[in-house]
């Protein structure tokens, strides 16, 4: 394993959905890096993204809940199983500065796999 500026984005995506979902996120993780395979990508438009968020907290509304999906967003890129593939902390660092609306459904109709088939850093 090669350590580098991609591993520090890697972490920087665990930490978001950490703060995001209220604890580790451990399990949804490796479910992610096995979602390699067209039965665990389809498993992943029934999650909504709603689901993983804190419950100990209301649910995001307006402005907040386009913070979360764009914070959301940038996580899953973050951790794309491919380390070439994951973003700078520069363009990371770019995006959270300056998010553009990105609610193409509802938010509360957002799921897993709509944020993983995403490209919200070149977007």
């Amino acid at each position: 394993m090669e350590v580098n500026e991609k591993c520090d984005v890697y972490s920087f995506g665990v930490l978001t959905l950490e703060v995001i979902m209220g604890k580790h996120p451990g399990d949804l993780n490796l479910y992610l890096s096995s979602s390699s395979s067209s039965s665990s990508y389809s498993n992943m438009h029934e999650i909504l993204l709603m689901e993983l968020l804190d419950q100990r907290l209301p649910p995001p509304k307006d402005q907040d809940a386009e913070k979360v999906l764009v914070a959301a967003k940038l996580a899953f890129v973050c951790l794309n199983v491919t380390p070439k593939s994951r973003p700078t902390m520069q363009q990371v660092a770019r995006k959270m500065s300056n998010p553009r609306p990105s609610l193409e459904n509802d938010f509360h109709l957002t799921t897993l796999g709509d944020l993983v088939k995403s490209n919200c850093v070149t977007a």
